[in-house]
């Protein structure tokens, strides 16, 4: 929503725009209305009789972080609380890019802002620009500041114009809260490495071997090719320090209420330089516990209720993404449950979606993908899912072994046909993807690669085949197309809409050629977008394929987030069909074909559902009504129509 569209819904409901001391008034009740829970999570995390001074640090805390934020900020978080679940409206569509790699700096970013809207952007995620190591940095998620603009992509200044422009064009802004850890050059883990114990004590750090080897005994490794192990020994400490994820990323130790306050405080302020979304990184491992794999802990989700109640009372416009990439059991805990159900994340990665799209892209079958969503339990209410096809990361396999095994298939057997499938073992498999982080002890492993290129569409142009090429070009419009008609937020990783291949040149660079993600994330083809309007390239069916259907997905109130989605068998195992406003005379009935022969369904279940009426039916995507012979509707390869009732 623009500013003069803020504007007109506050007159609209109390007449004029609030004055400071209503807007104050409101953020009292916010906090008199939560302050119980957030009471009770804090001493749960934090025993009243060790830290009542830590609770009255967080109570003189929160009117201060209130005092922060903008005006115009507080105004649109008034509106927001108005619309109520702003975040589930169809209107949004999202795109996630490296500035640097998508066109260079924030200033060059807000240029391109007309280039969003021509393909229907309005949601954004950034991926880190904030300060880091000018070494190895995970991307940026090894991070020296949580506010301070890296200057590769401008100054604060050029941020704040960015914001500024977001807020009037209606583009919604999301940032990354690397909640989990901090690089070892933070300015908290200098002062620990200095041999300040208050510091030392914001990380986990140890003075021998003895905890660190007992932690071993369950912990994971996450990256287990470029980081064996958990802990690294700090020279400068003459201490272990528990690392995680890299060598040079230091764990944060929440069990220290002082970390909690630290980090709030930074949150607020991410939040109050105009972001929308915080995407909460790594969250999955925020508690730490000897004998557990410390990752989705009973503490962990506490802490994320704490964190999002805060936020909340100050900043009730904000909202926070679970980066969560974990079994599908588990990620439905991070919208909270119980007492929590609706208290922790408003928004997830439907990773379990995603990574059942691409089996059944492998397959040409869609049962464990329709197995899989009727397992996952219904999310609360207030929230919602961000589907996604590919981002900046690998393809998990973690699927649930059990869905596997209801398939028929060997769990581990059918992840290695995967990985075989996408990552080039296969003679005949048009996927020219690339492992990631292969353990040769577990044979587990990750897939990566751009869409386009696992979609065929690389191997096809090295034949010329123009056949293989249009069919490559029809998956990439039925998995987005798809998305695009799920329950939640779409978001589109930047150089899919335009069909980039891999970029193999990270191979050469020395502090990128051990990590295969940097396959998928190409510097963006401007060049190639210049060409689009010729309308005769791959790069254009997709681009203007994708702009066609973001504008239908807009038209249409059955694609809001009102879970309103009913999955239906067609008898036909190569097919995906489920509903979108189901029972509704405006619903739509998406269907599509992941196998590479044509394939049909029987007209009797459409006419069942009031999609087909005297063998006629209407496809929202070409416009076209069509007369269907003998009672059975034919889907060619990696077709994907959404029809309407009559």
């Amino acid at each position: 929503m623009n500013q003069a569209a803020i504007h007109k819904t506050l007159t609209g409901h109390i007449g004029k725009a609030p004055t400071n001391a209503k807007l104050k008034g409101l953020f009292e009740t916010r906090l008199a209305a939560n302050y119980t829970l957030i009471q009770d999570l804090f001493f749960s995390l934090y025993p009243d009789s060790a830290h009542k001074q830590h609770f009255t640090k967080l109570q003189d805390l929160l009117p201060e972080l209130f005092s922060r934020r903008s005006r115009e900020l507080k105004i649109q978080d008034l509106t927001r609380q108005m619309e109520g679940n702003w975040y589930q409206s169809g209107d949004w569509v999202g795109m996630q890019l490296y500035v640097d790699r998508f066109c260079g700096n924030l200033k060059a970013l807000e240029e391109k802002i007309p280039y969003f809207e021509s393909l229907g952007i309005n949601f954004l995620h950034l991926m880190p620009i904030t300060k880091r190591p000018s070494g190895p940095n995970d991307g940026g998620y090894s991070v020296n500041s949580y506010t301070e603009i890296d200057p590769v992509f401008g100054t604060a200044r050029d941020f704040d114009r960015l914001t500024a422009a977001f807020r009037d064009k209606g583009i919604c802004l999301m940032l990354d809260f690397v909640v989990n850890h901090t690089s070892d050059e933070f300015p908290w883990a200098l002062k620990a490495k200095r041999g300040n114990p208050e510091f030392q004590e914001f990380y986990y750090t140890f003075p021998d071997r003895n905890l660190p080897d007992l932690y071993e005994l369950s912990l994971p490794e996450v990256f287990p090719e470029t980081s064996p192990g958990n802990f690294t020994y700090s020279p400068e400490m003459r201490r272990w320090v528990m690392t995680v994820f890299n060598s040079y990323q230091w764990d944060l130790n929440y069990t220290n209420p002082e970390v909690f306050l630290a980090m709030l405080t930074n949150l607020v302020d991410l939040s109050n330089k105009g972001v929308d979304v915080i995407r909460f990184d790594a969250l999955a491992f925020l508690w730490k516990k000897i004998g557990t794999t410390s990752q989705n802990l009973p503490e962990a989700h506490q802490l994320i209720a704490l964190f999002r109640l805060c936020l909340q009372v100050v900043a009730p416009g904000v909202i926070i993404l679970a980066e969560a990439i974990v079994a599908p059991h588990e990620i439905i805990k991070y919208f909270g449950k119980g007492i929590l159900k609706g208290n922790e994340c408003e928004i997830a990665y439907n990773a379990t979606f995603m990574a059942c799209l691409w089996n059944s892209v492998a397959t040409k079958k869609t049962g464990l993908l329709r197995h899989s969503i009727k397992n996952i339990p219904t999310i609360p209410d207030s929230c919602t899912w961000i589907n996604y096809i590919r981002c900046h990361d690998d393809i998990g396999l973690g699927f649930d072994d059990s869905h596997i095994a209801a398939m028929g298939w060997d769990p581990q057997a059918h992840r290695r046909f995967l990985l075989d499938y996408f990552c080039q073992r296969m003679e005949w498999s048009p996927a020219k993807g690339a492992v990631f982080m292969y353990n040769p002890l577990t044979g587990d492993g990750r897939i990566t690669g751009s869409t386009a290129s696992l979609l065929g569409l690389e191997k096809a142009l090295e034949e010329g085949d123009d056949s293989k090429i249009d069919l490559a070009v029809g998956r990439i419009l039925m998995l987005y197309g798809i998305i695009l008609a799920t329950p939640g937020i779409p978001l589109i990783y930047a150089g899919d809409e335009i069909a980039m291949l891999n970029d193999y040149s990270y191979m050469a660079e020395p502090d990128k050629v051990m990590d295969s993600r940097w396959i998928n994330r190409p510097i963006h083809d401007w060049e190639t977008v210049s060409g689009l309007p010729s309308k005769k390239s791959h790069s254009s069916k997709v681009f203007y394929g994708l702009q066609h259907l973001i504008a239908l997905r807009k038209q249409k109130g059955c694609f809001a987030d009102h879970y309103n989605i009913q999955f239906h068998d067609a008898g036909n195992e190569h097919l995906l069909v489920f509903e979108r406003g189901a029972g509704s005379s405006k619903g739509i009935l998406v269907l599509a074909n992941f196998d590479d022969s044509p394939q049909v369904v029987n007209t009797s279940l459409l006419s069942a559902l009031g999609f087909i009426k005297n063998g006629k039916y209407h496809n929202l995507i070409d416009g076209t009504t069509r007369q269907v012979q003998s009672g059975l509707l034919e889907l060619p390869p990696a077709d994907l129509l959404w029809l309407t009732k009559y």
